[in-house]
């Protein structure tokens, strides 16, 4: 029997469940993997949260691992695969788990230049990232903002968009600036001089798009001060600004998962390339994901986590 935790209620970590589970064996055009890491998203606690959440609900969007079963006459995303294959895995339903059966179109070859942890981290980041840029409209030599930009997804952000040659200026705390440094980008600290501080940065460059990964206020009033086409202020956090002609984008809306999907193959291809990192903070054992949930969403982890079955 393998495991798999879900979420019994609404409330959070607090009400989630490790059940013993048996995942079925694949019929055509599905793989079933063995979980070597699941990677840990926000997503993972707050879609359980959501209004019209039903339960139980399968926690986890995103794995690696190794085939143990391929269904009759099945190739995965990235073509032709064997029992014994390293695979990672996007978008999943129930990746907190031992082992699961997932459609073979969601699982890609592992690039060898990356760790499982890092691998089971690499699409849900990377390919929000990926929309971001696209929809930024950036184009090599522009420059950009972008909020949050060290966290899991600015960091991919930074990396695909020096691949592209655009500029970025991401707010960090000043912790946490080096980290924007490291990828490409040119650190700016919050607070009071938001606006003075990114136009100082651009030196004398006009800002194309703003990206938001972090949704306050101050954000949102920056983005708007320092890009005047609203369509190229794009969030990830605030839904409620679509009114204000401000772009809020999320994998649970129909077009941002179409991308998300349709890109997963080149960011994985980059990352085999060496060209697409995946930090990883720390990891935790499979049987404490209450624990490492509570860390993602209260603490500061400084990279990606993940757990390890």
């Amino acid at each position: 029997m393998a495991q798999a935790w879900f979420a019994t209620g609404p409330e959070g970590p607090s009400q989630w469940e490790l059940r013993e589970v048996e995942a079925p064996a694949p019929g055509p055009g599905e793989v079933t993997i063995r979980v070597h890491a699941a990677g840990m998203n926000p997503a993972d606690v707050k879609y359980p949260t959501r209004p019209g959440a039903s339960f139980p609900f399968p926690i986890g969007y995103e794995v690696s691992g190794e085939i143990t079963a391929l269904g009759a006459d099945t190739q995965i995303g990235s073509g032709a695969a064997t029992v014994g294959d390293e695979v990672l895995a996007f978008r999943v339903s129930g990746g907190y788990a031992t082992e699961l059966t997932v459609p073979a179109e969601k699982v890609f070859a592992k690039p060898s230049t990356l760790t499982h942890p890092e691998a089971a981290n690499l699409l849900l980041a990377g390919a929000t990232a990926a929309e971001l840029l696209e929809l930024s409209g950036a184009r090599s030599g522009d420059t950009v903002l972008f909020h949050a930009a060290s966290g899991a997804v600015g960091v991919s952000f930074l990396q695909q968009a020096a691949i592209r040659g655009v500029r970025v200026v991401g707010t960090a705390s000043e912790r946490n600036a080096d980290v924007v440094r490291r990828y490409g980008g040119i650190p700016i600290a919050y607070g009071p001089g938001l606006v003075d501080r990114a136009k100082d940065a651009a030196a004398g460059a006009s800002f194309v798009a703003s990206l938001d990964g972090v949704g306050t206020d101050e954000a949102i009033e920056a983005s708007l001060a320092l890009v005047e086409d609203r369509t190229r202020i794009i969030t990830i956090v605030r839904r409620d600004l679509e009114s204000e002609g401000i772009v809020a984008i999320g994998g649970m809306l129909r077009a941002s998962a179409a991308f998300r999907d349709a890109v997963r193959g080149e960011l994985v291809d980059l990352a085999r390339r060496g060209l697409l990192e995946v930090p990883v903070a720390r990891t935790f054992p499979f049987a404490d994901a209450v624990e490492a949930a509570r860390f993602l969403i209260e603490g500061h982890p400084g990279g990606k986590l993940a757990l390890l079955p």
